[in-house]
């Protein structure tokens, strides 16, 4: 952890979650960072591609121990899934353990009520975390997130009026490197569909960003697609949702399959199926 640590303030290079990974002795890591007025979770790096696929079902459905670590500030240890509550994260216990989640355990980056991101751990097939990996872990959060909040450096984003976002100069207010490329992201925002989305949601119901983040997911959800995939068909505007009638529509007016009033989906006939 020392050497990965080292890393993290001299900007080296590499594939920063995969070493993550490898120096806590996890069967996987993701990093995300909280963008935007809505405080989105915006994936930076994840290792290896179940960590990803982990991510964006928390994204998806708004639960989980990542969204309760950014909630409460302190960080949620769940290394056996088995023996987590099934009322607790009801949604997203049964396909969290089908793509082979053993155990999560969660740790949010910030100071006091300042919350910037959250680190994903997840637990190898043992389904325990050793006192030492959960010091090594505590040890990371704490050098991101003095890295997150130390200036404009890379880790600080900016953005635009379509949420896309853009990254500040290469070094902080003391003249050195603030994250470097270990945590470098070429490109704009992942999920900027979703921000843009979730805007056009909130002027079609009239309700707030918060609100239409959760008929977003709900959608999601209820369809079994993927956040950013219901997203981009609402940014492409064949997606519309329409409080007139209780449902979203396409853009040709006719339902879509799903209701707002949480009653039962609408089958294309003759109303509610």
């Amino acid at each position: 952890m020392a050497d990965v640590l080292r890393s993290l303030r001299l900007g080296g290079r590499g594939d920063p979650a995969r070493a993550c990974a490898l120096a806590l002795g996890a069967e996987g890591v993701a990093l995300s960072l909280l963008v935007g007025n809505g405080r989105m979770a915006e994936p930076l790096w994840c290792h290896p591609e179940v960590s990803a696929r982990f991510e964006e079902l928390q994204f998806t459905l708004g639960e989980g121990p990542g969204p309760d670590a950014v909630r409460t500030g302190s960080p949620v240890m769940e290394p056996d899934l088995d023996r987590v509550r099934p009322d607790r994260w009801p949604a997203l216990l049964p396909p969290a353990l089908e793509m082979g989640v053993h155990g999560v355990c969660c740790f949010p980056l910030g100071i006091g009520a300042i919350r910037v991101g959250v680190l994903t751990v997840l637990c190898d097939g043992d389904r325990t975390m050793s006192v030492q990996q959960s010091a090594d872990a505590i040890a990371l959060a704490a050098a991101l997130t003095g890295a997150l909040l130390n200036g404009g450096g890379r880790g600080q984003w900016s953005e635009d009026g379509n949420g896309n976002g853009d990254r500040g100069g290469d070094r902080g207010g003391n003249g050195g490197p603030v994250l470097g490329l270990f945590l470098d992201r070429p490109t704009g925002l992942h999920r900027a569909a979703v921000h843009q989305a979730t805007g056009m949601i909130s002027v079609q119901l009239g309700v707030t960003m918060e609100e239409a983040l959760l008929r977003l997911r709900a959608h999601a959800y209820s369809s079994e697609r993927p956040l950013g995939e219901v997203a981009d068909d609402v940014v492409a505007r064949r997606l519309r949702f329409n409080d007139n009638d209780d449902s979203s529509s396409n853009g040709d007016g006719s339902g879509n399959g799903f209701d707002d009033d949480t009653n039962g989906p609408y089958s294309p006939g003759d109303g509610k199926g």
